[in-house]
Protein backbone atom coordinates (compact mmCIF):
# COMPACT_ATOMS: atom_id res chain seq x y z
CA UNK A 1 0.00 0.00 0.00
CA UNK A 2 1.29 3.36 -0.60
CA UNK A 3 1.50 5.74 1.69
CA UNK A 4 2.55 9.07 -0.20
CA UNK A 5 0.19 11.28 -0.50
CA UNK A 6 -1.60 12.26 -3.73
CA UNK A 7 0.61 13.19 -6.45
CA UNK A 8 4.47 12.03 -5.42
CA UNK A 9 6.92 9.51 -6.94
CA UNK A 10 9.84 7.95 -6.58
CA UNK A 11 11.27 10.54 -8.21
CA UNK A 12 10.14 13.20 -5.96
CA UNK A 13 12.21 11.02 -3.35
CA UNK A 14 15.30 11.28 -5.58
CA UNK A 15 16.03 14.41 -6.56
CA UNK A 16 14.32 16.58 -3.41
CA UNK A 17 14.73 14.70 -0.68
CA UNK A 18 13.01 17.58 2.00
CA UNK A 19 9.76 15.94 3.17
CA UNK A 20 10.93 12.45 2.59
CA UNK A 21 12.97 11.44 5.48
CA UNK A 22 16.75 11.05 6.39
CA UNK A 23 19.24 8.82 6.58
CA UNK A 24 21.24 10.71 9.19
CA UNK A 25 20.24 10.24 13.37
CA UNK A 26 19.87 14.10 13.31
CA UNK A 27 15.85 15.14 11.85
CA UNK A 28 15.99 17.56 9.16
CA UNK A 29 15.49 21.35 10.10
CA UNK A 30 12.03 23.12 9.38
CA UNK A 31 12.03 24.47 5.87
CA UNK A 32 9.96 27.71 5.20
CA UNK A 33 7.08 27.47 2.82
CA UNK A 34 5.72 30.97 0.97
CA UNK A 35 2.49 31.86 1.86
CA UNK A 36 -0.06 32.07 -0.91
CA UNK A 37 -3.17 34.07 -0.28
CA UNK A 38 -6.45 33.45 -2.08
CA UNK A 39 -8.66 36.53 -3.33
CA UNK A 40 -11.84 37.33 -0.99
CA UNK A 41 -14.35 35.77 -2.64
CA UNK A 42 -17.40 37.89 -3.39
CA UNK A 43 -20.11 37.88 -1.41
CA UNK A 44 -22.68 35.32 -1.99
CA UNK A 45 -26.29 36.79 -2.97
CA UNK A 46 -29.66 34.95 -2.53
CA UNK A 47 -31.01 34.38 -6.22
CA UNK A 48 -34.05 36.37 -6.89
CA UNK A 49 -37.68 34.17 -6.22
CA UNK A 50 -38.78 33.02 -9.38
CA UNK A 51 -41.39 34.87 -11.07
CA UNK A 52 -45.27 33.57 -10.37
CA UNK A 53 -47.32 33.10 -13.14
CA UNK A 54 -50.92 32.87 -13.20
CA UNK A 55 -52.43 29.24 -12.82
CA UNK A 56 -55.19 29.11 -15.33
CA UNK A 57 -58.29 28.25 -13.39
CA UNK A 58 -60.08 24.92 -13.91
CA UNK A 59 -63.47 25.14 -13.95
CA UNK A 60 -65.25 23.13 -11.51
CA UNK A 61 -64.61 19.03 -11.15
CA UNK A 62 -61.75 19.48 -13.39
CA UNK A 63 -59.04 16.99 -12.72
CA UNK A 64 -60.20 17.05 -8.72
CA UNK A 65 -57.57 15.77 -6.71
CA UNK A 66 -54.73 16.36 -9.34
CA UNK A 67 -51.58 18.47 -8.10
CA UNK A 68 -50.99 21.94 -9.69
CA UNK A 69 -47.93 23.53 -10.61
CA UNK A 70 -46.63 26.29 -12.15
CA UNK A 71 -44.50 25.24 -15.14
CA UNK A 72 -43.10 28.36 -15.53
CA UNK A 73 -43.99 28.76 -19.56
CA UNK A 74 -46.11 31.34 -20.82
CA UNK A 75 -49.42 30.28 -21.52
CA UNK A 76 -49.74 32.19 -25.00
CA UNK A 77 -49.42 30.88 -27.98
CA UNK A 78 -48.30 27.56 -27.82
CA UNK A 79 -46.99 25.87 -31.55
CA UNK A 80 -47.12 22.43 -33.03
CA UNK A 81 -49.92 21.73 -30.28
CA UNK A 82 -53.13 19.63 -31.10
CA UNK A 83 -54.85 21.88 -31.60
CA UNK A 84 -53.23 23.31 -34.49
CA UNK A 85 -50.37 25.94 -33.69
CA UNK A 86 -53.65 27.28 -31.98
CA UNK A 87 -53.41 28.25 -28.20
CA UNK A 88 -55.13 29.37 -25.74
CA UNK A 89 -54.70 32.69 -26.72
CA UNK A 90 -57.29 32.47 -29.19
CA UNK A 91 -59.75 30.82 -26.69
CA UNK A 92 -59.34 27.14 -28.43
CA UNK A 93 -59.29 24.43 -26.59
CA UNK A 94 -58.17 20.41 -27.42
CA UNK A 95 -61.32 19.48 -30.39
CA UNK A 96 -62.85 22.82 -30.63
CA UNK A 97 -61.37 23.94 -34.10
CA UNK A 98 -60.29 27.08 -32.64
CA UNK A 99 -63.53 28.84 -32.01
CA UNK A 100 -64.30 31.17 -29.74
CA UNK A 101 -66.03 30.27 -26.53
CA UNK A 102 -68.43 31.93 -24.46
CA UNK A 103 -67.96 32.84 -21.15
CA UNK A 104 -69.26 29.64 -18.46
CA UNK A 105 -72.65 30.56 -17.14
CA UNK A 106 -73.26 34.44 -19.25
CA UNK A 107 -76.34 35.46 -19.14
CA UNK A 108 -78.22 35.09 -22.87
CA UNK A 109 -78.67 38.25 -24.39
CA UNK A 110 -83.04 38.65 -23.68
CA UNK A 111 -82.90 42.61 -24.85
CA UNK A 112 -81.68 41.32 -28.73
CA UNK A 113 -83.63 37.91 -28.59
CA UNK A 114 -86.86 39.98 -27.60
CA UNK A 115 -86.23 42.49 -30.76
CA UNK A 116 -85.87 39.88 -33.13
CA UNK A 117 -88.45 37.80 -32.41
CA UNK A 118 -91.26 41.31 -32.29
CA UNK A 119 -89.76 41.88 -35.69
CA UNK A 120 -90.35 38.81 -37.14
CA UNK A 121 -93.57 38.58 -35.64
CA UNK A 122 -94.51 41.90 -37.07
CA UNK A 123 -93.26 40.52 -40.84
CA UNK A 124 -95.48 37.38 -40.28
CA UNK A 125 -98.65 39.79 -39.54
CA UNK A 126 -97.99 41.51 -42.26
CA UNK A 127 -97.04 39.09 -44.67
CA UNK A 128 -100.89 37.88 -43.51
CA UNK A 129 -102.55 40.44 -43.60
CA UNK A 130 -101.48 41.50 -46.89
CA UNK A 131 -102.41 37.94 -48.41
CA UNK A 132 -105.55 38.39 -46.71
CA UNK A 133 -106.24 41.27 -48.12
CA UNK A 134 -105.16 40.42 -51.77
CA UNK A 135 -107.25 37.32 -51.13
CA UNK A 136 -110.51 38.89 -49.97
CA UNK A 137 -110.29 41.17 -52.91
CA UNK A 138 -110.39 38.92 -55.67
CA UNK A 139 -113.44 37.45 -54.40
CA UNK A 140 -115.40 40.24 -54.78
CA UNK A 141 -117.91 40.19 -57.75
CA UNK A 142 -117.40 43.58 -59.80
CA UNK A 143 -120.00 43.06 -62.24
CA UNK A 144 -121.83 46.67 -61.70
CA UNK A 145 -120.82 49.14 -64.03
CA UNK A 146 -121.81 53.30 -63.06
CA UNK A 147 -120.23 53.88 -65.99
CA UNK A 148 -123.06 53.16 -67.91
CA UNK A 149 -125.26 55.16 -65.81
CA UNK A 150 -126.02 59.05 -67.72
CA UNK A 151 -126.60 62.16 -66.88
CA UNK A 152 -125.42 61.56 -63.17
CA UNK A 153 -125.96 64.40 -60.39
CA UNK A 154 -122.99 66.08 -58.98
CA UNK A 155 -121.24 64.12 -56.12
CA UNK A 156 -121.14 65.79 -52.51
CA UNK A 157 -118.91 65.49 -49.88
CA UNK A 158 -118.89 62.28 -48.06
CA UNK A 159 -119.60 58.75 -49.72
CA UNK A 160 -123.19 57.07 -50.45
CA UNK A 161 -123.84 53.19 -51.09
CA UNK A 162 -127.30 51.81 -52.03
CA UNK A 163 -127.41 48.76 -50.57
CA UNK A 164 -129.59 46.36 -52.20
CA UNK A 165 -131.54 43.11 -50.92
CA UNK A 166 -132.53 40.78 -53.73
CA UNK A 167 -134.40 38.39 -53.94
CA UNK A 168 -132.17 36.06 -56.07
CA UNK A 169 -131.80 32.50 -55.53
CA UNK A 170 -128.88 31.66 -57.15
CA UNK A 171 -126.58 28.79 -56.37
CA UNK A 172 -129.60 27.53 -54.08
CA UNK A 173 -130.20 23.84 -53.93
CA UNK A 174 -134.13 22.94 -53.88
CA UNK A 175 -133.32 22.14 -50.52
CA UNK A 176 -132.13 25.43 -49.62
CA UNK A 177 -135.13 27.16 -51.24
CA UNK A 178 -137.57 24.82 -49.22
CA UNK A 179 -135.74 25.39 -46.06
CA UNK A 180 -135.11 29.04 -46.33
CA UNK A 181 -138.91 29.29 -47.84
CA UNK A 182 -137.73 31.80 -50.63
CA UNK A 183 -139.94 29.55 -53.19
CA UNK A 184 -138.76 28.95 -56.84
CA UNK A 185 -139.27 32.31 -58.94
CA UNK A 186 -136.85 32.77 -62.11
CA UNK A 187 -134.51 35.75 -62.24
CA UNK A 188 -134.59 38.20 -59.60
CA UNK A 189 -135.93 41.49 -57.91
CA UNK A 190 -135.39 44.18 -55.52
CA UNK A 191 -136.56 43.22 -52.14
CA UNK A 192 -134.85 45.67 -50.03
CA UNK A 193 -133.39 49.16 -50.62
CA UNK A 194 -131.24 51.82 -48.79
CA UNK A 195 -129.10 54.62 -48.67
CA UNK A 196 -126.20 54.48 -46.40
CA UNK A 197 -124.39 58.19 -46.19
CA UNK A 198 -120.79 58.40 -44.19
CA UNK A 199 -119.38 61.72 -43.64
CA UNK A 200 -117.89 63.92 -40.99
CA UNK A 201 -121.29 64.06 -39.09
CA UNK A 202 -122.11 60.56 -38.58
CA UNK A 203 -123.55 57.64 -40.62
CA UNK A 204 -127.25 57.85 -42.16
CA UNK A 205 -129.09 55.15 -43.18
CA UNK A 206 -132.30 55.77 -45.18
CA UNK A 207 -134.78 53.54 -46.38
CA UNK A 208 -136.66 53.38 -49.79
CA UNK A 209 -139.64 51.20 -49.63
CA UNK A 210 -139.83 48.91 -52.78
CA UNK A 211 -143.54 50.46 -53.41
CA UNK A 212 -142.08 53.88 -53.75
CA UNK A 213 -143.86 55.76 -56.77
CA UNK A 214 -141.06 56.90 -58.57
CA UNK A 215 -140.46 58.56 -62.27
CA UNK A 216 -138.50 55.79 -64.70
CA UNK A 217 -135.97 58.46 -66.47
CA UNK A 218 -134.22 57.95 -69.68
CA UNK A 219 -131.13 55.29 -69.74
CA UNK A 220 -129.30 53.25 -72.01
CA UNK A 221 -129.07 49.73 -71.42
CA UNK A 222 -126.64 48.15 -69.66
CA UNK A 223 -126.20 45.20 -72.10
CA UNK A 224 -127.36 46.80 -75.52
CA UNK A 225 -126.13 50.44 -75.12
CA UNK A 226 -129.34 51.24 -76.66
CA UNK A 227 -130.97 54.76 -75.28
CA UNK A 228 -133.92 54.65 -74.18
CA UNK A 229 -136.13 58.16 -73.95
CA UNK A 230 -138.05 59.15 -70.65
CA UNK A 231 -141.68 58.37 -71.12
CA UNK A 232 -142.74 60.23 -67.97
CA UNK A 233 -144.15 56.77 -66.27
CA UNK A 234 -144.23 56.27 -62.70
CA UNK A 235 -144.07 52.79 -61.36
CA UNK A 236 -142.63 51.43 -58.31
CA UNK A 237 -139.40 51.43 -57.44
CA UNK A 238 -138.20 47.62 -57.54
CA UNK A 239 -139.55 47.80 -61.17
CA UNK A 240 -136.74 49.56 -62.08
CA UNK A 241 -133.97 46.75 -61.41
CA UNK A 242 -136.53 44.27 -62.59
CA UNK A 243 -136.48 46.34 -66.19
CA UNK A 244 -132.68 46.70 -66.73
CA UNK A 245 -130.87 45.75 -63.41
CA UNK A 246 -128.91 47.82 -60.82
CA UNK A 247 -127.65 50.32 -63.64
CA UNK A 248 -131.02 51.89 -64.26
CA UNK A 249 -132.30 51.46 -60.78
CA UNK A 250 -128.99 53.47 -59.51
CA UNK A 251 -130.17 55.99 -63.02
CA UNK A 252 -133.20 56.24 -61.07
CA UNK A 253 -132.61 56.81 -57.82
CA UNK A 254 -130.27 59.90 -58.91
CA UNK A 255 -132.70 61.04 -61.22
CA UNK A 256 -135.85 61.04 -58.53
CA UNK A 257 -133.77 61.91 -55.23
CA UNK A 258 -130.56 64.06 -56.72
CA UNK A 259 -128.32 62.12 -54.86
CA UNK A 260 -124.90 61.01 -56.05
CA UNK A 261 -124.85 57.15 -56.16
CA UNK A 262 -120.54 56.22 -55.35
CA UNK A 263 -121.03 52.44 -54.69
CA UNK A 264 -123.03 50.03 -55.17
CA UNK A 265 -123.82 46.73 -53.11
CA UNK A 266 -125.91 43.97 -53.37
CA UNK A 267 -126.80 40.53 -52.19
CA UNK A 268 -129.22 37.41 -52.39
CA UNK A 269 -131.01 35.50 -50.17
CA UNK A 270 -128.55 32.64 -50.31
CA UNK A 271 -125.65 34.81 -49.36
CA UNK A 272 -127.60 37.07 -46.51
CA UNK A 273 -128.25 33.46 -44.66
CA UNK A 274 -124.69 32.36 -45.20
CA UNK A 275 -123.04 35.17 -43.87
CA UNK A 276 -125.29 34.86 -40.32
CA UNK A 277 -124.89 31.21 -40.03
CA UNK A 278 -120.78 32.04 -40.61
CA UNK A 279 -120.54 34.26 -37.75
CA UNK A 280 -123.10 32.12 -35.06
CA UNK A 281 -126.40 34.05 -35.76
CA UNK A 282 -127.14 37.46 -34.60
CA UNK A 283 -128.65 38.57 -31.50
CA UNK A 284 -131.49 40.75 -31.32
CA UNK A 285 -134.05 41.98 -29.40
CA UNK A 286 -137.53 41.83 -30.65
CA UNK A 287 -140.37 43.51 -29.58
CA UNK A 288 -143.12 41.97 -30.40
CA UNK A 289 -144.63 38.71 -31.58
CA UNK A 290 -145.10 37.89 -35.00
CA UNK A 291 -145.57 35.14 -37.62
CA UNK A 292 -146.01 34.89 -41.12
CA UNK A 293 -146.56 31.75 -43.41
CA UNK A 294 -145.13 33.29 -46.19
CA UNK A 295 -141.65 33.96 -45.00
CA UNK A 296 -141.65 31.25 -42.50
CA UNK A 297 -141.35 33.88 -39.75
CA UNK A 298 -142.52 32.65 -36.23
CA UNK A 299 -140.66 35.23 -33.49
CA UNK A 300 -141.72 35.37 -29.61
CA UNK A 301 -141.27 39.22 -28.03
CA UNK A 302 -137.46 39.45 -26.63
CA UNK A 303 -133.59 39.11 -26.66
CA UNK A 304 -132.60 35.69 -28.92
CA UNK A 305 -130.44 34.76 -31.40
CA UNK A 306 -131.62 34.27 -35.01
CA UNK A 307 -129.72 31.88 -37.45
CA UNK A 308 -129.28 32.55 -41.36
CA UNK A 309 -132.99 31.16 -42.08
CA UNK A 310 -134.70 32.86 -39.39
CA UNK A 311 -132.77 35.68 -40.13
CA UNK A 312 -133.81 36.10 -43.57
CA UNK A 313 -137.31 35.84 -42.45
CA UNK A 314 -137.40 38.45 -40.27
CA UNK A 315 -136.16 40.91 -42.80
CA UNK A 316 -138.30 39.99 -45.63
CA UNK A 317 -141.50 39.64 -43.54
CA UNK A 318 -144.34 41.99 -44.63
CA UNK A 319 -147.79 40.21 -44.50
CA UNK A 320 -147.84 40.22 -40.42
CA UNK A 321 -147.40 44.12 -40.77
CA UNK A 322 -149.98 46.82 -42.01
CA UNK A 323 -147.43 48.87 -43.91
CA UNK A 324 -143.65 47.85 -45.85
CA UNK A 325 -142.54 51.42 -43.90
CA UNK A 326 -142.55 48.73 -40.83
CA UNK A 327 -140.43 45.92 -42.62
CA UNK A 328 -137.98 48.40 -43.79
CA UNK A 329 -137.55 49.54 -39.97
CA UNK A 330 -136.90 45.42 -39.52
CA UNK A 331 -134.56 45.80 -42.22
CA UNK A 332 -132.69 48.25 -40.96
CA UNK A 333 -132.90 47.24 -37.55
CA UNK A 334 -130.98 43.68 -38.08
CA UNK A 335 -128.68 45.23 -40.65
CA UNK A 336 -127.39 46.91 -37.90
CA UNK A 337 -127.12 44.68 -35.68
CA UNK A 338 -125.07 42.63 -38.29
CA UNK A 339 -122.29 45.03 -38.48
CA UNK A 340 -122.12 45.19 -35.17
CA UNK A 341 -121.72 41.63 -34.25
CA UNK A 342 -119.89 41.30 -37.27
CA UNK A 343 -117.18 44.69 -37.57
CA UNK A 344 -115.53 43.88 -34.78
CA UNK A 345 -112.03 43.55 -33.46
CA UNK A 346 -112.36 40.10 -32.08
CA UNK A 347 -113.88 38.89 -35.84
CA UNK A 348 -111.12 40.85 -37.50
CA UNK A 349 -108.04 39.22 -35.18
CA UNK A 350 -109.23 35.78 -35.24
CA UNK A 351 -108.86 33.83 -38.10
CA UNK A 352 -111.59 31.03 -37.41
CA UNK A 353 -114.40 33.79 -37.21
CA UNK A 354 -113.09 36.14 -40.41
CA UNK A 355 -112.12 33.64 -42.81
CA UNK A 356 -115.69 32.08 -42.61
CA UNK A 357 -117.50 35.20 -42.60
CA UNK A 358 -115.17 36.96 -45.46
CA UNK A 359 -116.01 33.65 -47.63
CA UNK A 360 -119.52 33.28 -46.84
CA UNK A 361 -119.88 37.02 -47.33
CA UNK A 362 -118.21 38.12 -50.71
CA UNK A 363 -118.81 35.32 -52.34
CA UNK A 364 -122.72 36.15 -52.55
CA UNK A 365 -122.23 39.76 -52.67
CA UNK A 366 -122.67 41.62 -56.10
CA UNK A 367 -120.33 45.50 -56.48
CA UNK A 368 -119.57 48.19 -58.83
CA UNK A 369 -116.46 47.99 -60.63
CA UNK A 370 -114.72 50.57 -58.57
CA UNK A 371 -115.41 49.51 -55.23
CA UNK A 372 -112.33 48.19 -53.33
CA UNK A 373 -111.95 46.24 -49.99
CA UNK A 374 -111.22 48.89 -47.93
CA UNK A 375 -114.44 50.87 -49.31
CA UNK A 376 -115.93 47.66 -48.35
CA UNK A 377 -115.17 47.41 -44.88
CA UNK A 378 -115.67 51.20 -44.01
CA UNK A 379 -119.46 50.90 -45.21
CA UNK A 380 -119.94 47.65 -42.71
CA UNK A 381 -118.65 50.33 -40.05
CA UNK A 382 -120.42 52.87 -40.47
CA UNK A 383 -123.52 50.38 -40.55
CA UNK A 384 -122.22 49.67 -36.58
CA UNK A 385 -122.29 53.33 -35.70
CA UNK A 386 -125.88 53.68 -37.51
CA UNK A 387 -127.27 52.44 -33.96
CA UNK A 388 -124.13 51.92 -31.85
CA UNK A 389 -122.64 55.29 -32.65
CA UNK A 390 -123.86 59.08 -33.47
CA UNK A 391 -125.74 57.69 -36.75
CA UNK A 392 -129.46 58.31 -38.13
CA UNK A 393 -131.93 56.05 -39.63
CA UNK A 394 -134.91 56.73 -40.88
CA UNK A 395 -137.72 55.77 -44.02
CA UNK A 396 -137.81 57.87 -46.86
CA UNK A 397 -140.49 60.88 -45.97
CA UNK A 398 -143.51 59.88 -47.41
CA UNK A 399 -146.67 62.32 -48.02
CA UNK A 400 -149.29 59.73 -48.93
CA UNK A 401 -149.92 56.91 -51.74
CA UNK A 402 -151.26 56.76 -55.28
CA UNK A 403 -152.50 53.42 -56.90
CA UNK A 404 -151.14 51.43 -53.67
CA UNK A 405 -147.49 53.30 -54.58
CA UNK A 406 -146.48 55.18 -51.55
CA UNK A 407 -145.51 58.82 -52.73
CA UNK A 408 -142.61 60.68 -51.31
CA UNK A 409 -142.79 64.03 -49.26
CA UNK A 410 -140.79 66.22 -52.41
CA UNK A 411 -139.94 68.95 -49.95
CA UNK A 412 -138.81 66.78 -46.99
CA UNK A 413 -136.89 64.45 -49.89
CA UNK A 414 -135.15 67.58 -50.87
CA UNK A 415 -133.64 68.96 -47.48
CA UNK A 416 -132.91 65.25 -46.73
CA UNK A 417 -130.71 65.56 -50.03
CA UNK A 418 -129.10 68.54 -49.32
CA UNK A 419 -127.95 68.44 -45.63
CA UNK A 420 -126.70 64.91 -47.18
CA UNK A 421 -124.67 66.27 -50.10
CA UNK A 422 -123.27 69.30 -47.86
CA UNK A 423 -122.32 66.34 -45.11
CA UNK A 424 -124.36 68.23 -42.32
CA UNK A 425 -126.28 66.55 -39.67
CA UNK A 426 -129.52 65.26 -40.90
CA UNK A 427 -132.41 66.97 -38.86
CA UNK A 428 -134.90 65.75 -41.08
CA UNK A 429 -138.13 63.42 -39.56
CA UNK A 430 -140.11 61.07 -41.53
CA UNK A 431 -143.59 61.34 -41.44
Amino acid sequence: MNDWPDGWTDDNRSGNRYGQGSGSERPESARSMPHVQRRPAPPRQRPAPPRQRPVPQQPAGYDEGRPQYDSGYNTGQVYGGEDGGRGAGHGGGPGDGGRVRGRPGAAPNWGRRIRIGALVLVVAVLCVSVGTYFWADSKLNRDVDLSKVIERPKAGDGTNYLIVGSDSREGMTSEDKKRLHTGSAEGKRTDSMMILHDGGNGPTLVSLPRDSNVEIPSFVGSESGKKYPATGRTTKLNAAYATDGPELLVRTVEFNTGLHIDHYVEIGFGGFAKIVDSIGGVELDIPKAFKDKYSGADFQAGKQTLDGQQALAFVRTRHAFTSDLDRTKNQQKFLAALASQTATVSTIINPFKLYPTLGAGLDTLIVDKDMSLWSLGQMFFALKDVTGGDGTSLNMPISGSTGGNLVWDKAKVKQLVEQLNNDEKVTVTEN
